[in-house]
């Protein structure tokens, strides 16, 4: 039997090196591709597929990227863009969200880290469609709705910018983020910024989110499993624990 199909994806390069490997990644990850090589083509197959999102990169030989968004979001679609770019430069990032893009991969990127990104972003957008207001991750629970936290049960109490991280955390579950990432994404700076105010948010958060102790069907008071994690040298994680608490 064949995998159901995740997604539907338009693959826009005009590099064939680049679409070719990215049509194999993501074919093997369970979506259905279609390709572009141009800005006015990828116009074309957007058009044509309504795809449920698109891989886009910033420089094309005739319509760059930042344009063809425009483009399509002024025609009224809105499949959310991960936008490929070959300069790691703040004014691209800032530009492609500017102009309707949900995310962005400097190359050369890793296979894997551009599907998960894919996730990511589907899964961002499939809560909202779906109305459902609550993200989980184990035990622990976020109402888009009414911005409420609990863990096991109980009440967390966050501030504004504990909450944004919190949630762009849990919105890429599984996935370390870099320091540069998350000053990107919650405090809407990065090279510029200060990488130590995200070590100081995530030991606030670590602390509300994994300090919690709970009573178990014994009685015994216990302590939750960890979710937030630090990866050396590269960043941070939130993902649900292999074993439950108190196992």
């Amino acid at each position: 039997m064949s995998k159901p199909i995740e997604a539907s994806i338009v693959v826009v390069d005009d590099e064939p090196s680049i679409r070719e490997l990215l049509v194999a990644s993501l074919h093997f990850a369970g979506f259905e591709v279609a390709t572009a090589a141009s800005g006015s083509e990828a116009i074309e197959v957007i058009e044509k597929t309504d795809p449920d999102l698109i891989v886009l990169d910033v420089m094309l030989p005739d319509i760059d990227g930042f344009t063809v968004t425009r483009r399509i979001r002024q025609e009224g679609i809105s499949a959310p863009v991960l936008f490929l770019t070959a300069r790691d430069d703040t004014q691209d990032k800032v530009m492609g969200l500017t102009v309707g893009g949900d995310d962005y991969v400097t190359k050369p990127f890793s296979l894997e880290e551009v599907v998960a990104r894919i996730r990511a972003i589907l899964r961002r957008t499939r809560e909202q469609v779906e109305d459902d207001p609550i993200i989980r991750v184990g035990d622990l629970e976020i109402n888009e709705d009414s911005h409420d936290v609990s863990r096991a049960g109980q009440p967390i109490d966050l501030s504004p910018t504990e909450y944004k991280l919190l949630r762009y955390l849990m919105d890429n579950e599984g996935r370390v983020l870099s320091k540069a990432q998350i000053l990107d994404h919650v405090w809407q700076y990065d090279w510029g910024g200060d990488a130590a105010i995200v070590e100081s948010y995530i030991s606030y958060l670590r602390k509300k989110v994994d300090g919690i102790t709970y009573t178990d069907a014994n009685g015994e008071t216990r302590k939750v499993t960890p979710l937030i994690e630090t990866k050396r040298g590269i960043g941070y994680m939130i993902r649900e624990p292999k074993t439950a608490p108190g196992a």
